[in-house]
């Protein structure tokens, strides 16, 4: 199961960074395109920092950060682990978001981010695909993990 996790990560850091090099390409940085007026933008922004913008500036430490999270994540769901398909779905988006994020921080010393949201006139944090497949995959892994906990009782 570990090939299909690897390769389903592949794919998930693959879609990211072709996303993110068309955005960087095609919409000036800081400037928005209208999708859905008054609610959903493609927004060309930086991000020094991790979600929100904390640590803005650490790029340093979030890239020793994602090290130390591959590595956790390698021992506690990965290495000698039979997964289920689903959880293996939900490891690689965790994998590949986890992964897209850090090629940016070591490639430009910064995340690309271009989704942005508003909704009743509050202006979400502007994210990306991998920020989207790390939220899922926690979610989803969450979920799992709850529900095999209520099936061992």
């Amino acid at each position: 199961m570990q090939k299909k996790l690897y390769g389903l990560s592949f794919i998930f850091v693959i879609i990211d960074q072709i996303i993110k090099y068309v955005i960087s390409n095609n919409i000036t940085l800081n400037t928005s395109i209208t999708i859905i007026d008054n609610f959903f933008y493609l927004t060309n922004v930086h991000n020094d920092g991790a979600a929100f913008s904390i640590l803005s500036g650490n790029v340093i430490f979030l890239i020793l950060m994602t090290i130390i999270s591959l590595v956790v994540i390698y021992f506690f769901f990965i290495k000698d682990k039979n997964t289920s398909k689903i959880e293996t779905i939900f490891i690689s988006m965790l994998l590949g978001g986890i992964i897209g994020n850090f090629l940016d921080r070591l490639i430009h010393g910064y995340v690309i981010d271009y989704l942005e949201t508003i909704i009743f006139n509050y202006h979400f944090p502007i994210f990306n695909f991998a920020d989207t497949c790390i939220v899922l995959g926690i979610i989803g892994i969450m979920i799992v993990g709850i529900k095999n906990n209520k099936s061992d009782d």
